[in-house]
């Protein structure tokens, strides 16, 4: 007979800490090795700015792995396109833009933003119908597609943009850094923060506090049974790819303005440390991501401050690392 009673609580599962942990060990490692505490805090604001705008776009690839099980190699398109679009609000409204005034510049920051977000969540919804729908369940086939979406909308952007860079200035109000001592912290970099974060914590709510995610989440484990009881699955799937390709278009801006910067091939650039990203995090893993993210930013900043040459394969290291210690990634949650 069970010690066990049938009032009894479910065991609650174990927390895996250890990933949580390697942010903050690898920081502490860095300091002696940077020397200045003063440019020991620059590089690790630097690394949380620059984690917290790769999690936004690598977020959104996550999801759709994660919860839909497809392989999007388009996702830098709307990378690319969200940075184009937010082009089309900022440049001609230049003048607000640089203004000194806070209120103006966010007058023009937070509609380009919201417009890239519209424009590439629809984009999201063209490409589901047309392109991802008839290769569900068929990974070969998705890579194929939506890699040739992803050739096509670069050279859609040269046609329609050029192959020049674009300047994209940072708003007045967001230049220049806010100083504590000898220590010098960017505002904007601050401001990616507070937002990469703030989309963390929604998606969590989102996915495992509301009804939506829990239908979603229902619907990756037993799909049959979540139509049976009524509810459109499909709909729901189109509806986080929608979502994971508003948040590559939100990705985009704010990379495009950290860079101060557009280009056609800037989608493309961006690809392949989102998937890297992503496979540290572990296959749709939302936490996972966010600590991968922060994990690349941080070899990045730390690795190119300390050996320069490093960084160019600093992220590759960083992968084969952690696979060699979890091979399904620091918080995998699929066995695909």
């Amino acid at each position: 007979m069970s010690d066990i009673a049938a009032t009894d609580p479910l065991p609650k599962p174990k927390r895996d800490l250890a990933p949580l942990l390697l942010p903050v060990l690898l920081a502490l490692l860095m300091l002696p090795l940077v020397g200045s505490a003063s440019s020991w805090v620059t590089l690790t604001v630097a690394s949380l700015a620059m984690g917290m705008m790769i999690f936004i776009m690598a977020s959104g690839l996550t999801l759709v792995f994660g919860l839909m099980d497809v392989l999007n190699f388009g996702h830098g398109a709307f990378i690319a396109v969200g940075a184009y679009v937010a082009t089309l609000v900022l440049l001609p409204l230049a003048s607000w833009a640089q203004a000194d005034s806070l209120l103006a510049n966010l007058a023009v920051l937070v509609p380009a933003a919201l417009l890239s977000m519209g424009v590439t969540a629809a984009l999201g919804l063209v490409v589901e119908r047309v392109l991802v729908l008839p290769v569900y369940g068929q990974h070969l086939k998705q890579i194929l597609m939506t890699t040739g979406g992803l050739i096509v909308a670069e050279q859609t952007l040269y046609a329609l943009f050029g192959p020049q860079i674009i300047p994209l200035p940072v708003p007045a109000a967001l230049r220049g850094s806010f100083i504590i001592g000898d220590i010098a912290i960017a505002k904007y970099r601050l401001l990616a923060m507070l937002i990469g974060f703030a989309i963390f914590v929604a998606i969590e709510l989102v996915l495992n506090r509301t009804k939506i995610g829990l239908l979603i989440r229902a619907g990756v484990e037993n799909r049959e049974m979540v139509e049976a009881l009524g509810y459109r699955i499909r709909r729901l799937f189109l509806g986080v790819f929608m979502t994971g390709s508003a948040l590559a278009g939100l990705g985009g801006v704010m990379w495009g303005l950290y860079r101060e910067q557009v280009h056609a091939s800037i989608g493309d650039e961006l690809t392949v440390l989102v998937f890297i990203v992503v496979i540290i995090g572990g296959l749709g893993s939302i936490t996972g991501c966010f600590i991968g993210a922060i994990l690349v930013a941080m070899v990045a900043n730390y690795g190119g401050f300390l050996v320069p040459k490093l960084a160019l394969v600093s992220n590759i290291l960083l992968m084969v690392a952690v696979l060699m210690w979890r091979p399904r990634g620091l918080y995998a949650v699929t066995s695909r």
